[in-house]
């Protein structure tokens, strides 16, 4: 669902457009001198605005879709840590490297984890912690890190299970750094691109919303404030949303 916010963003679009085909059906009555308040000039904004909110709206998705991957990789990261310990334990490792692994192991786990909740409003920060323990998804793929070392060093170490194997391990540990960059990646844009959006809505003078309200003042001005022309126009409605 959508946030307040959007819903706010892009009711002052629509109202924009609402705004544009009273005063394009006043003919040359309707006729600024200043620029920015010409009929042309007014499509323009409009173009410009839609792009912003649309643009924010796909990156909205992405990030969406890259924190759901991450949360896809990592899913299973605790249960094959522990068994990359139980199966250590199977080789000639010596009972101090079982104990480091033990250790990196119990950092992994933290407690019980509570339910990650997929963010959908591009407002939402970038989701950091899995568990009630206040696990980074950093701290994790350091811990993992450091459990794949200790396995590394250990000649033993030759499983036959295929996802327990160095060179599966290295890909796997490459993969959560890659799913965690891209989550930092998406947020990013689509933090910029709500920048971009608001400078395009919000800017004082020059912003849509304060450029409707000089066109709603020089209607006044053309038709006066009793007119059914200004009544029109003065229903219409702009608030000044910035998030």
């Amino acid at each position: 669902m959508a946030s307040t916010s959007e819903t706010g963003h892009a009711k002052n679009m629509a109202n924009f457009q609402e705004l544009i085909a009273f005063v394009t059906a006043y003919g040359a009555t309707y006729n600024p001198s200043k620029e920015a308040l010409k009929i042309p000039q007014l499509n323009a904004m409009a173009t410009t605005a839609e792009t912003k909110l649309a643009e924010v709206i796909s990156k909205n998705t992405a990030y969406n879709n890259a924190v759901n991957d991450r949360m896809i990789t990592f899913s299973g990261l605790k249960a094959l840590s522990t068994r990359l310990v139980n199966a250590l334990q199977t080789t000639n490792a010596p009972k101090e490297k079982i104990s480091d692994a033990k250790g990196f192991n119990r950092k992994l786990q933290g407690k019980r984890a509570a339910a990650i909740q997929t963010p959908t409003d591009p407002n939402a920060p970038v989701p950091k912690t899995i568990s009630s323990s206040q696990q980074s998804y950093d701290q994790l793929i350091q811990h993992f890190a450091a459990l794949v070392s200790v396995l590394q060093s250990e000649n033993s170490y030759l499983p036959n299970e295929n996802d327990l194997k160095l060179i599966a391990l290295t890909t796997k540990q490459a993969d959560l750094i890659a799913k965690n960059n891209a989550v930092t990646t998406a947020y990013i844009n689509v933090n910029n691109s709500r920048i971009a959006r608001n400078k395009t809505l919000y800017n004082p003078t020059t912003g849509l919303v304060d450029t409707a309200l000089e066109v709603k003042k020089y209607v006044k001005s053309v038709f006066g404030n009793t007119s059914p022309e200004y009544a029109q126009v003065n229903g219409i409605l702009f608030r000044n949303v910035k998030r």
